[in-house]
């Protein structure tokens, strides 16, 4: 199976947003073992993946990027953005997903 992780319009064009205030090119998603439920997702902008991260090409040249340790948690997901109110942020549709804390922090697999 092709690894896959796909990003909405919203999530493409915030991407965008964020990699030119920062400087970047792409977005490098992390799993970290935390939470009440296990495992919460950690976003960042940088300019290049490192060697060995598992590349997926955006638009206008951005990327995201994962080590492919992490591909399991991920894989077939859609990252989105969304505003909940006076909130915006980056959220998760992740088919491996088994279920989420009560704060909405971390989940599980």
């Amino acid at each position: 199976m092709q690894p896959s992780l796909q990003l909405t319009p919203a999530a493409l064009k915030q991407l965008e947003k964020l990699c030119e205030q920062q400087n970047g090119n792409g977005l490098f998603i992390t799993i970290k073992t935390t939470g009440c439920s296990g495992y919460s997702y950690d976003l960042s902008i940088i300019k290049e993946p490192a060697k060995d991260d598992l590349v997926f090409e955006q638009e206008n040249h951005h990327f995201v990027a994962i080590n492919p340790k992490n591909l399991p948690f991920i894989n077939g997901s859609t990252l989105d953005y969304v505003r909940e109110g006076l909130n915006a942020r980056f959220k998760f549709l992740n088919p491996n997903e088994k279920g989420t804390c009560g704060c909405g922090e971390s989940f599980t697999i």
